[in-house]
């Protein structure tokens, strides 16, 4: 007598299941993470250009950059909260039902920034509001990341979970252009109707898009590994103690994946928005331009590298792109202050994949490989969070500080330097992954 064959290495049988539309699984995660992360990235470019100006006017240009900026970090900071409490209900309740909520929380956090008044109408309410709303957004990204992969590379066959992870990645680049190609289309606007009214239309627009989200996301069915968990009645009780108690070495190997291109890439798409238009004097437009053909550039990488991890395993393309972040955070800098159009756009697209790209596409896959099903939406989700917390939102604040410190831009490449070398730590410690049943409990 032979065994029921298995549908996606996960352990359920064929008889039971019908094969999944992978189409209609991957769309509707990358539709979802694409308005989140536009929702989220839209207040980095606002911090760089408007929010000085208008929440902390008291402050001079240096210092109220870097409260604007310290009010971006502050969504970080939400991040694993946000990653603890989705995780522990996504490991609990479901994947499905998370991402739902996530997307909610998020699109009123986005469209209600979009309505606060400033600092000149009500003072330092203004501020303390706009910190309590970034918050709330930080906390809706916080959970939104693992739900999504998980509901794709749950549903995946295990030799393609690399390719369908990252294009659920692609919803950050997605996010990227969409934030900076709504600021671009108001630059032309003139700079009292953009700091009166402009600035505002990109979170209000959340409103529509949260919408088309929460449509397509409610269409969805739970994972397959997911339903396996609860049918064998192994759900765990606190997904995230064990996570800590059982697994304490794979969550920092988790955190330390990700310190690096979390990193590199809000330094090139936030603080070099104001590295170039303060330090070296450039047109905004200038900037946001590069920025944007480098999130469309991503567009292509992102799934390559995801697809290359399938085939070359995910530890391959991690240890090469940390050793790559590693030169450009000595290249970098010095090709920006060119000051040449073209230079700049080819040095941050360039820069933006091979940096970025190179880990976060694989890292769909990478991370929530990592760990078991009963706790995978815990783990994988406090392990990216952390690190983004740490690395990823206080970069651009790290950066500023160190530009006014130093006035020089060595120690910032310091910086990153040192990032690059724990994420390839990181990479050395950790098992490949590509061949896993993550079915696995």
């Amino acid at each position: 007598m032979t065994s029921s064959p298995t549908i996606a290495g996960i352990g359920v049988p064929a008889a039971a299941e019908t094969p999944p539309d992978m189409s209609k699984i991957v769309w509707a995660s990358v539709l979802g993470t694409v308005i989140e992360w536009y929702d989220f990235l839209i207040y980095g470019t606002a911090a760089a250009l408007v929010f000085n100006k208008l929440f902390f006017p008291t402050l001079d240009p240096v210092a109220g950059t870097i409260a604007a900026f310290g009010s971006y970090a502050v969504g970080f900071v939400a991040r694993p909260l946000g990653g603890a409490i989705f995780g522990h209900f996504g490991d609990r309740i479901g994947r499905k039902a998370m991402l739902t909520l996530t997307m909610l929380i998020m699109g009123v956090g986005t469209f209600l920034i979009g309505c606060l008044p400033t600092y000149g109408q009500i003072g330092l309410w203004a501020p303390a509001l706009l910190v309590a709303l970034r918050l709330l957004q930080g906390i809706g990204v916080g959970g939104e990341w693992g739900g999504a992969v998980l509901m794709v590379i749950e549903h995946a066959p295990p030799h393609r979970r690399g390719l369908y992870g990252s294009l659920v990645q692609i919803g950050f680049p997605a996010g990227v252009a969409a934030s900076t190609a709504t600021f671009l289309a108001l630059s032309s606007l003139p700079e009292a109707d953009f700091l009166a009214w402009g600035w505002r239309l990109p979170f209000l627009a959340s409103a529509v898009l949260i919408g088309v989200g929460l449509f397509v996301r409610l269409r969805l069915v739970e994972t397959p590994a997911f339903n396996r968990v609860k049918e064998e009645s192994a759900v765990a009780r606190i997904p995230l103690m064990e996570v800590l108690t059982r697994q304490p070495r794979t969550f920092l190997i988790a955190v330390g994946l990700k310190v690096s291109e979390v990193a590199w890439v809000y330094v090139l798409t936030v603080f070099s928005i104001v590295y170039a238009t303060g330090t070296l004097g450039l047109p905004r437009r200038m900037i946001l331009d590069a920025i944007l053909w480098a999130a469309i550039l991503e567009f292509a990488t992102m799934p390559f590298f995801g697809w290359l991890s399938d085939k070359v395993g995910r530890r391959p393309l991690y240890l090469g792109g940390a050793a790559v972040s590693a030169v450009c955070a000595f290249v970098v800098f010095g090709l920006l202050d060119s000051r040449d159009p073209m230079v700049i756009t080819a040095t941050i697209a360039i820069a933006m994949s091979l940096t970025h790209a190179s880990m976060f596409g694989p890292q769909g896959a990478f991370m929530p490989e990592l760990f078991g099903t009963r706790v995978r939406y815990s783990g994988a989700s406090l392990g990216c969070q952390v690190a983004a917390a740490i690395s990823g939102g206080f970069s651009p604040i790290i950066a500023s500080g160190l530009l006014a410190w130093a006035g020089t831009t060595w120690p910032i490449s310091i910086y990153l330097l040192v990032l690059a070398v724990i994420t390839f730590a990181a990479t050395l410690a950790a098992t490949e992954t590509r061949h896993l049943d993550i079915g696995r409990a």
